[in-house]
């Protein structure tokens, strides 16, 4: 069974040289990067996954009401003013902290 010291002493002498210091460095910035990457991918399909919610929602309200479910309509447009701001403090908040994490 290997440990992390031996992993990461690659040469076997029992101690961790600049080299494997330099190597562990450089891998531990890949992984920031990637985990950064796929942190901004899931926010950008968080905040699209809402937007299209946003335009979808009227959609579904005139659907249900020319459908014949208007107590369905009337349901969706009572929670409506609810739901809208809810997103857009989402959308907000999300292009509010981006702009806030680019000017550092």
């Amino acid at each position: 069974m290997s440990t992390t010291f031996e992993s990461t002493d690659t040469n076997n002498n029992g101690v961790i040289e600049k080299e494997e210091w330099q190597r562990l460095e450089l891998e531990d910035k890949r992984r920031k990067m990637v985990d950064e990457d796929a942190k901004r991918d899931s926010q950008r399909k968080m905040v699209w996954f809402a937007l299209s919610g946003m335009v979808m929602y009227p959609v579904a309200v005139v659907t249900c009401s020319i459908a014949g479910f208007d107590t369905a309509a009337q349901l969706l447009h009572d929670i409506a003013n609810i739901y809208l701001v809810s997103v857009s403090a989402l959308v907000g908040a999300y292009f509010g902290f981006n702009a806030y994490e680019s000017k550092k």
